[in-house]
């Protein structure tokens, strides 16, 4: 029996298995120009796959956005800021905002303190 050969048994499924004249068949549909017409529109799933590939990559803005800023702190509150934040799991960053939310909310709700 006369074996046929192999294009590239190495191809994923069963390309790999087909000889030079098979994949030349398999194959010829994507030579076809793309036809606006005949297409499709998308499925809801569909949809949701395109949505979500359309989306940007990386962190989820929250607020309008976070900006870096440098910020002298003395060290010995730093170190007391830091354990603080590991004890109730929180971020060094999270920490500085929390404390600023506070600062700010209550100077707000009280105006009349007075300030250094």
């Amino acid at each position: 029996m006369k074996r046929k050969k192999l294009v590239e048994p190495l191809l994923p499924g069963p390309y790999g298995r087909m000889n030079a004249a098979e994949l030349d068949e398999e194959v010829a549909k994507f030579d076809q120009e793309f036809i606006a017409e005949t297409a499709m529109p998308l499925t809801a799933k569909e949809r949701v796959r395109d949505r979500s590939a359309r989306q940007e990559r990386g962190r989820p803005q929250v607020g309008n956005g976070a900006r870096r800023v440098l910020v002298t702190i003395e060290s010995s509150l730093l170190r007391r800021s830091d354990s603080y934040a590991e004890k109730h799991g929180l971020t060094r960053s999270a920490l500085i905002a929390r404390g600023l939310e506070a600062l700010l909310r209550n100077d707000a709700e009280s105006p009349g303190l007075k300030k250094r």
